[in-house]
């Protein structure tokens, strides 16, 4: 790792720890209500910036709890438990958060005002929506709600994780897991292949005779090289990647027989963990905020829906131009509708933001990489900054690697400690 890419990391890092905007008083007039539905990266920052800010901020969620897919393989890998990626909202309730455990059920933009299970709503002057994604089971023959609890997706963090690593734990030496990545756009997109790396490890120490098999969509895959150079390093012979013109195109599941289907031939797994394609969050359908892709479209400066004024959409949900859809980005995306909530409501003038994102991967618990980004808003959209970023090197020493790892775990415990602690 040259030391620019080494000082960028360490910077980006820290910057996940700024505030949004300086504090300064804040007149009675210009306090606003603002409703956030979903308390993950996203709308846990936002509302947390917010209520520090001054602002009556109300956050919609409706579990107690909060499990992070950022750092869900290293349960599945054996390296946590369930308890070391599950959060609740008693620190943003400390910053002045008001929290509701309720399920939202749909907008009415017109009178501002957000709809709860139980008919009852709330008025809001802004609505921040980051409520992550949700499955699209109809995509797949074979694979619904009632399969993916045999052939478990795990891409919602919390029971489906659970669920994952039990499997893992009662298969057999000598089983084959395999792992059905979606088309793009997805969660996470190196997320399949840390999966994979990292339940490598976990039976490389406790099912050594056992296989992992890739089925994938694509010809190529996010940071495709690290993985494999760390493939042949730390596993050799176990970790089978088969693309698309290799015929791993998945287009049919058999729960009942532990069948996957594809384009050419058919597999049987011991374990199969089978992530679907997504689309944004049910609420935000509901909200009249996504287009005919599923997802939702925003302005690059105030991530605002293009569809329905008074609305910011954040994280996974959003279209948010080159930026990926990761943890590190929904609280950057959580920073920069906060700064801009904030000045709306002063009737101050916008600021263009610059957006960063690091997305770590770990290959083992000693062995990491990275790849880190910077975008702007350039004739209305959100492109990377020219030269800006990069991706760790190929070829790099074990200590490098290491370090990496220690990186991955540092920015896990800062940003969690930001918006949960």
């Amino acid at each position: 790792m040259t030391p620019d890419r080494r000082n960028f990391i360490a910077s980006a890092g820290a910057l996940a720890a700024v505030s949004p905007f300086p504090a300064r008083p804040l007149r009675s007039q210009d306090r606003g209500r603002i409703v956030v539905v979903g308390g993950g990266f996203g709308g846990g920052t936002v509302a947390r910036f917010l209520a520090v800010a001054g602002h009556d901020v109300t956050l919609v969620e409706r579990n107690a709890t909060f499990s992070t897919c950022p750092f869900s393989n290293t349960v599945l890998g054996g390296l946590n438990d369930m308890s070391a990626i599950a959060f609740n909202m008693k620190g943003l309730a400390a910053a002045g958060v008001t929290v509701i455990r309720r399920e939202a059920t749909g907008v009415d933009p017109d009178n501002r005002q957000l709809q709860l299970a139980g008919d009852s709503s709330l008025p809001y002057d802004r609505l921040v929506l980051s409520p992550g994604i949700e499955m699209q089971f109809d995509d797949l023959p074979g694979y619904d709600d009632a399969a993916a609890q045999i052939m478990p997706h795990a891409w919602q963090a919390g029971p489906q994780t659970a669920i994952l690593r039990s499997q893992l734990e009662a298969m057999d030496d000598g089983g084959t897991v395999v792992i059905a990545p979606p088309e793009y756009p997805f969660r996470c997109p190196p997320g399949p292949y840390e999966r994979a790396s990292l339940i490598a490890w976990y039976l490389k120490n406790e099912k050594p005779r056992s296989k992992i098999l890739i089925l994938d969509t694509r010809d190529s895959f996010s940071k495709q090289a690290l993985f494999e150079e760390a493939w042949t390093a730390l596993y050799p012979g176990m970790i089978d990647w088969v693309g698309l013109s290799r015929g791993g195109r998945v287009v049919e599941v058999d729960p009942d027989t532990m069948t996957i289907i594809t384009d050419f031939e058919q597999f049987e797994a011991d374990v199969a963990n089978i992530i679907p394609l997504q689309r944004a969050g049910a609420i935000a359908r509901a909200a009249g905020v996504t287009d005919r892709t599923g997802w939702c479209p925003v302005a690059p400066d105030t991530f605002e829906s293009m569809l329905v004024p008074g609305i910011h959409v954040i994280g996974d949900a959003c279209l948010a131009g080159a930026m990926p859809k990761s943890g590190f980005s929904a609280n950057a995306q959580g920073k920069v509708v906060a700064a801009a909530i904030d000045a709306i409501l002063r009737g101050e003038a916008l600021q263009s933001p610059k957006l960063i994102n690091t997305c770590y991967s770990l290959a083992a618990p000693d062995y990491g990489f990275s790849v880190a980004g910077v975008y702007e808003v350039v004739g209305g959209e959100l492109v990377s900054v020219e030269g800006s970023g990069g991706v760790s090197p190929t070829g790099a020493a074990p200590e490098v690697r290491a370090a990496e790892a220690d990186y991955a775990r540092a920015w896990y415990r800062t940003i969690t400690h930001q918006i949960w602690g």
